[in-house]
């Protein structure tokens, strides 16, 4: 009987141990639908802490980001991105990525040929000002203590 116990006691904590997601994976379809397309961010700014170096998405500096070339594709949630600036590193990814229901942009650079399931590291960013040819990622970070926030502004290419 002790052993008909415990075997239910593991098996009870083993099963309830489910990992939960950092971001809600409910979608916003109206929000992906709108930035489905062609995008270049056209300026990064990090409002009243104009001094700061930030290496955005553990790729180059975002400064690097200004000319980059960005696709969404709305029905499969998967894109592409290519860092376009001469004086930066070349850099192109295929992403995924999507919006949840509380505006946030959950985005995974892949490498190629690799599944989004395979890459443990993300970022979430909220989306804001949304229209049909400009929308912006804010990413939070933490600068001294205080959190700063990266603003990525998007314009739409065709």
């Amino acid at each position: 009987m002790k052993k008909l116990i415990f075997l239910a006691a593991v098996a009870v904590m083993l099963f309830s141990c489910k990992s939960a997601s950092v971001a809600n994976t409910q979608l916003n379809r109206d929000s992906q639908v709108a930035v489905k397309g062609e995008w270049t961010i056209t300026s990064v700014n990090y409002p009243g802490s104009e001094v700061i170096k930030v290496n955005s998405f553990q790729i180059a500096d975002s400064k690097c980001f200004v000319g980059s070339t960005w696709k969404f594709i709305s029905n499969n949630n998967k894109g592409e991105m290519a860092l376009t600036s001469y004086d930066c590193p070349a850099f192109s990814s295929p992403i995924t990525w999507y919006i949840n229901k509380e505006g946030q942009f959950i985005l995974k650079v892949l490498d190629a040929g690799e599944k989004a399931k395979k890459v443990r590291d993300g970022y979430i960013l909220n989306v804001a000002n949304q229209t049909e040819t400009s929308f912006q990622l804010v990413d939070k970070i933490n600068v001294g203590g205080k959190m700063t926030d990266v603003v990525y502004q998007f314009q739409k290419s065709n």
